[in-house]
């Protein structure tokens, strides 16, 4: 390694109204290097980030690049210094094409005026290619699943050429398939002298990636220490200031009566004659690789997808949900997994994010009861510990990870008995998640019955009591507890 840091960063201090962001932070990367950075939600750790990417002005502080002081105005400035950035939530535009999108701000012209889309088109395929991911750089983005324009965001990313990378989350929607991909992908851009910044919560990808390890806790850097010779127990100690006792708490349950009966369910190309049945309290698990169907299972079930055939039962009664109000009318809650487009209204305070769903609860002649409201919200952030607990922040100003507590509380609020998690951990810290599945049991002993999707494979096998495995669009398997693995759930989803 170098003897001087290809970037330095000295005192990073930066405050939002009631949060001390980030506390005079010290941070270093050498050239060649992966240094992940770790933290709680809240840390600071997208905070500084972004103010290296040139999205936010930092209040004081040196950062030094190539042994020069400099000052990064803007997301353009940051490119033009080599820095390139991919957000936790994606920055893509809907509206354009992948290959639109790969270029947007520098699309390749000849002749002055006008562009080289067949160039476009080779170099975009080939960046897509090295991700694994094969499709048409034509198709508008909206198209797309969150997994893959994670992956479009990555290639983005990669076909500036940039010299620092900066992935905040890089893999929180990938499959494991994809994830290995990506993972070999950032040892190969090392090994060819690019140096990276990589976020994440899942504690086992730091010996992966990592040379270094850089823990936040409430803003303040706690240390920096090499990967090796470090466990996940110190780190998780270290980010969140206690002994974590149990990352996946169980309690044992007996399920009961069927709450939610799927018999021969098909969406055309999507889905093919999927059957399965959920019980009261009990925590029902789906696992597939990007494509397999899970997320379209799912969004079948709570009004969102059109099905072609098929019946769905709730509490026994033969039922048809062809909107997401008629599924909360019946009972039914659903935690998207891409809380930006699907699972908050961003500009609104968390407060009515929280019993948007439920608003009927508070209501009374048509008027809102304000204080009822509100202690309901109260009772919800504190449940999550929703950081910072300010009911009239706007949502988009809190952390990814505080954002997704928000959606959990959300359902949580609507007095639900049948709940469906797409990703529910996704860009939660592990303190955060060993909460949420304590309330799992909570709710589970309340005879709510949980529908769970999770590419997390430790997680899964540890919370669900059967398992489901999906593959382009049909069910393979069925586990109950105890039965699976993950090679076994890898070699059925694939």
């Amino acid at each position: 390694m170098p003897t001087e840091p290809l970037l330095r960063l000295e005192a990073i201090d930066k405050s939002f109204p009631g949060v001390h962001a980030l506390d005079h932070v010290d941070f270093d990367l050498y050239e060649g290097e992966t240094h992940v950075l770790l933290g709680e939600n809240g840390a600071g750790k997208s905070t500084l980030v972004k103010i290296l990417s040139g999205s936010l002005p930092k209040d004081s502080g040196r950062i030094i690049l190539r042994g020069k002081q400099v000052e990064i105005t803007s997301s353009y400035h940051a490119r033009l210094l080599g820095i390139g950035m991919v957000y936790q939530e994606l920055s893509l535009i809907p509206d354009l094409s992948v290959v639109e999108n790969i270029f947007l701000g520098r699309l390749p012209r000849r002749r002055v005026f006008f562009i080289d889309w067949p160039r476009m088109y080779e170099e975009a395929q080939q960046v897509l290619k090295k991700l694994g991911l094969i499709i048409d750089p034509k198709v508008p983005v909206r198209h797309l699943g969150l997994a893959e324009r994670q992956l479009v965001e990555i290639a983005k990313c990669l076909s500036l050429n940039e010299r620092i990378l900066l992935l905040d989350e890089p893999t929180s929607a990938l499959s494991e398939e994809e994830r290995q991909r990506l993972f070999n992908l950032v040892n190969e851009l090392r090994e060819r002298g690019i140096s990276i910044i990589y976020i994440s919560h899942r504690l086992s990808e730091v010996p992966i990636v990592g040379q270094r390890v850089t823990v936040l806790r409430d803003g303040k850097k706690v240390a920096t220490l090499p990967v090796n010779g470090v466990g996940e127990d110190t780190l998780i100690q270290m980010m969140v200031g206690r002994e974590l006792k149990e990352q996946y708490p169980k309690e044992k349950m007996i399920p009961g009566e069927p709450i939610l009966k799927v018999q021969d369910l098909e969406v055309k190309g999507a889905l093919h004659h999927v059957d399965f049945t959920l019980h009261e309290g009990e925590i029902v698990g789906i696992y597939g690789l990007l494509n397999a169907g899970c997320t379209t299972l799912v969004r079948a079930l709570f009004g969102l997808q059109k099905t072609d055939s098929g019946k769905i039962y709730v509490d026994g009664r033969r039922v048809t949900i062809s909107s997401p109000e008629e599924a909360i009318g019946l009972g039914l809650g659903y935690l998207t997994r891409d809380r930006a487009g699907d699972g908050l209204i961003h500009p609104m305070p968390v407060l009515p994010n929280i019993t948007l769903a439920n608003l009927k609860e508070f209501s009374q002649l048509g008027l809102l009861q304000h204080q009822k409201e509100r202690r309901e919200g109260e009772k919800r952030i504190k449940e999550l510990r929703v950081l910072p607990a300010d009911l009239g922040r706007c949502a988009m100003y809190l952390s990814g990870g505080n954002q997704q507590k928000v959606v959990l509380a959300k359902w949580l609020c609507s007095g639900s008995k049948i709940l469906i998690f797409d990703e529910p951990t996704r860009g939660i810290d592990v303190g955060a998640k060993s909460e949420i599945f304590q309330l799992f049991n909570r709710l589970v002993k309340e005879k709510v019955g949980i529908l769970m999707i999770s590419s997390e494979l430790p997680e899964i096998l540890a919370v669900a009591d059967r398992i489901f495995v999906m593959r382009r669009g049909s069910f393979t398997a069925e586990y109950q507890r105890g039965e699976a693995t993950q090679e076994k759930l890898l070699k059925s989803a694939s």
